[in-house]
């Protein structure tokens, strides 16, 4: 007698083959992103971007490397698809120089490298996965804060104007000229966008870092902004403002916030009747399905410097559930990036 298993009950289950296949894959994957980071601290994708079909030894020789171990690492970059043939040389692959070297661009994720090595991110996690003992940002190293700003920035780049632009009335207001605040606004780099995007606006800065609000004070001098942009040390738990605003953001924050009413109650207070209060953040994924991703994946990764901080990332819905809970109306949202989502409300006009 022959029995027939249900449809599909014996591909449920991979064979050691294929699991295996699986596995060596995030082997892979873990080898080409430091080959990345190596090609970025070491200045050698720069160097291939500026002298496009340069060999290993004339890349060696330009960079004051050594030539065979760049020849090694060229040969890395080419099996990650970082790099293409072009003669005896080499070329960036299709992207390549926009993804990982333009700052500028909104597609840029050249810091992610950066930050992923950082020991506050996995290192830390390993050494404390027995006591379980957290941080803060203040404890955290300048690198860290450095890296951070790298991967927000082109959040605020997505965000300003374009992602403003989406949400009805706002660009309006932001064009005639009003107060916006920026929330946990790091060492300023959308500070800085905010005042060059909306030259009638003025912008408060909001950060509870020290080290953070000091690095975001001298960029905003240098940028000779300082009569529009001023910053201010404040756990947002403790927020006070003399004068309401018309928009506030926060940027890949609000998911740290310790106590996340509070934070919408003070917020809210601190908007005038009919202003936004705009959420950029990652939407960290709601089914095991979007766990499997590659975005879901990296949000994983994120999750560990996260619980550090005695934190989680939060699907794009809880924000939802949080502005109608404080009485927002209005509510919109959408998506910029596989990581980068945008919710927002409006404080009611009465």
């Amino acid at each position: 007698m022959t029995t027939t298993s249900a449809p599909g009950a014996r591909d449920a289950v991979p064979d050691t083959q294929t699991q295996a296949g699986v596995l060596l894959a995030h082997t892979a994957g873990f080898m080409a992103h430091r080959t990345i980071d190596i090609g970025l601290r070491s200045g050698l994708l720069r160097g291939i971007g500026t002298s496009p079909g340069a060999t290993a030894d004339e890349l060696a020789e330009t960079l004051n490397l050594d030539g065979f171990y760049v020849s090694v690492w060229c040969r890395a970059a080419f099996a990650a698809a970082v790099l293409e043939r072009s003669g005896d040389g080499y070329v960036l692959a299709p992207h390549v120089e926009t993804l990982l070297l333009d700052r500028t661009s909104p597609a840029y994720i050249g810091a992610t490298y950066q930050l992923m090595r950082q020991p506050e991110i996995l290192d830390r996690f390993e050494a404390n996965l027995a006591t379980g003992e957290r941080l803060w940002w203040d404890e955290t190293s300048p690198d860290w804060i450095a890296s951070v700003a790298g991967t927000g920035l082109p959040f605020y780049t997505r965000l300003i104007p374009a992602g403003l632009d989406q949400i009805p009335g706002a660009a309006d207001a932001l064009a005639r000229g009003c107060r916006v605040m920026d929330t946990s606004c790091g060492t300023g780099s959308g500070l800085i966008r905010l005042a060059e995007a909306y030259p009638l606006c003025r912008i408060t800065g909001v950060d509870g870092d020290q080290h953070s609000i000091d690095r975001a004070a001298r960029a905003v001098e240098e940028a000779g902004l300082s009569e529009r942009v001023r910053v201010v040390r404040s756990a947002l738990e403790e927020l006070t403002i003399a004068e309401p605003v018309t928009v506030v953001i926060n940027n890949i924050s609000m998911h740290e916030c310790r106590d996340i009413d509070v934070v919408t109650k003070n917020v809210k207070e601190s908007l005038e009747p009919g202003g936004w209060f705009v959420i950029s953040d990652f939407p960290f994924p709601a089914s095991d399905e979007g766990l499997r991703s590659v975005p879901g994946r990296i949000m994983c990764g994120i999750q560990f410097f996260e619980a550090q901080i005695d934190d989680q990332l939060l699907p794009r819905q809880a924000y939802d559930r949080l502005l109608t809970a404080h009485g927002f109306e209005e509510l919109g949202s959408f998506v910029l990036s596989p990581v980068h989502a945008v919710t927002y409300g409006r404080k009611p006009l009465h």
